[in-house]
């Protein structure tokens, strides 16, 4: 099948190009109104008008031609496919700490598909060290795929093949590892590994990008060099996220793996630390560590490997209005435990108290974060709250939605007893509660975080 079958184009475009024999990448000319256009024929957006044709003129600009009756196309010479080439791996240095470079997919791990005018999920661990050869001044690098996927598409039993591969990954003697993922779902599975991977001897950062790695506004190379940085030589042996501070490519920060929530859709500083602060900066090829709070680094300690999450697992947002039934539809499928997702500092309508009574009764886990992104579930202050706690309701304190779902699943991955299970989710495991709320909240202005 050539290329022009694949490539975006339909209708009475597909139509033109096919009877002149034309394919992506020939050089074609086009005359249309009198004029004369000629250059390389590329791929366009399969979304785009079927009527137009996309050409690469001689100047560097693209430009579309309608095709009409009066519209000739010719194909003036074979010219070269579209192809992407991995860069040859520069050369490595042994005396700098040794560092490995998981590859999940995402954008950081894509390019531009320009069938589609979207990203496709393309590049692997390899191409991005490849890409970004300041790696080489800044770790020894190894690279690893353990799966292609967009992070919408990752699911528990990849938290758990991820979690297991690292830590054979660290049992090697490795001095950091970096997970490449997709930022959609970043945040669940920095808490995932969290918990999951427990006495860490040395930092795993997860990290992502807003823009793919062959657009020049990509933030891939900062945040990939960013988080090398930090799993090779920062002080700390925790799970982290890390991604660019600000909008500007100044510095990446850290954040803690189950404090950390994706608050923006494109922005480059999409990442914020919720309930708390990055743990570091890297700056200048420079950690600078923003708390003396952490788990140090100790090649000596011993990995504990929890993976096992629980699929058994809802979250149900509350909201005015919501259907009770939505609650007994999941416990009558036997699930074992649910996140509500309620107002304020922690309230749902007494028109579910029946259902979550009985959610209860039947041995369901039921915990209860608030929809606000900072502060804390306080469930004594207002009859709602009380009368849930006394159905047997857990609050999540300073837990917020994403994170304390996470936790759910994996506590009761952990065990079948209800009770342990509870004990569990209770504990703080990897610094998700925090022992009291700041007395100021962060704020964000120009897209910098104030308050460390």
């Amino acid at each position: 099948m050539s290329q022009l079958e694949n490539s975006g184009y339909s209708g009475s475009a597909l139509e033109a190009l096919k009877k002149a024999d034309c394919d992506v990448g020939d050089i074609i000319r086009v005359t249309s109104k009198g004029k004369i256009y000629e250059g390389i024929l590329i791929p366009r957006s399969e979304l785009g008008d079927a009527t137009v044709v996309i050409v690469k003129m001689k100047s560097g600009y693209n430009i579309g031609i309608q095709v009409t009756a009066e519209v000739k196309i010719d194909k003036v010479g074979k010219g070269t496919k579209p192809a992407f080439a991995s860069p040859p791996l520069p050369k490595q240095n042994p005396a700098l700490p040794h560092v490995v470079i998981m590859s999940t997919g995402g954008t950081i791990a894509s390019r531009v598909d320009y069938r589609t005018g979207a990203v496709r999920s393309a590049i692997s661990a390899s191409d991005l060290y490849g890409v970004v050869p300041e790696l080489s001044d800044v770790a020894k690098v190894d690279t690893e795929i353990v799966f292609s996927l967009y992070s919408e598409n990752i699911t528990q039993h990849h938290w758990r093949e991820l979690a297991e591969t690292v830590a054979k990954r660290i049992e090697t003697g490795v001095d950091g590892v970096v997970i490449a993922h997709g930022t959609d779902t970043m945040a669940y599975t920095s808490a995932a590994l969290s918990f999951a991977l427990q006495n860490l001897p040395v930092p795993v950062i997860v990290v992502g990008a807003q823009r793919s790695s062959d657009r020049p506004s990509s933030d891939a190379a900062t945040n990939l060099i960013g988080a090398v940085k930090a799993a090779g030589e920062a002080p700390f042996a925790e799970v982290g996220l890390a991604m660019h501070e600000t909008v500007s490519d100044i510095a990446v920060v850290v954040h803690r793996g189950t404090k950390v929530r994706k608050c923006h859709t494109s922005r480059r500083d999409t990442f914020k630390s919720i309930n708390g602060f990055p743990i570091a900066k890297i700056k200048d090829q420079q950690v600078t560590m923003l708390t003396s709070t952490f788990q140090p680094r100790d090649p000596t300690k011993k990995l504990l490997l929890k993976p096992n999450f629980s699929e058994r697992v809802a979250l149900i947002k509350f909201h005015p209005g919501l259907d009770p039934a939505v609650i007994d539809w999941y416990v009558e499928r036997g699930i074992k435990g649910i996140l509500l997702e309620g107002s304020g500092l922690g309230h749902v309508s007494k028109f579910c108290f029946d259902s979550v009574k009985n959610a209860v009764a039947k041995g369901v886990l039921v915990a209860l974060a608030s929809q606000c992104i900072w502060g804390r579930v306080n469930m004594n202050v207002y009859d709602t709250g009380r009368d849930l706690l006394s159905f047997g309701v857990i609050p999540t304190e300073d837990m917020f939605p994403e994170t304390a779902l996470v936790k759910l699943m994996w506590s009761l991955g952990q065990t079948n007893d209800p009770e342990e299970a509870i004990k569990l989710f209770k504990s703080n495991i990897a610094g998700e509660y925090s022992p009291r709320t700041a007395p100021q909240e962060p704020i964000f202005e120009g897209g910098k975080q104030n308050g460390y």
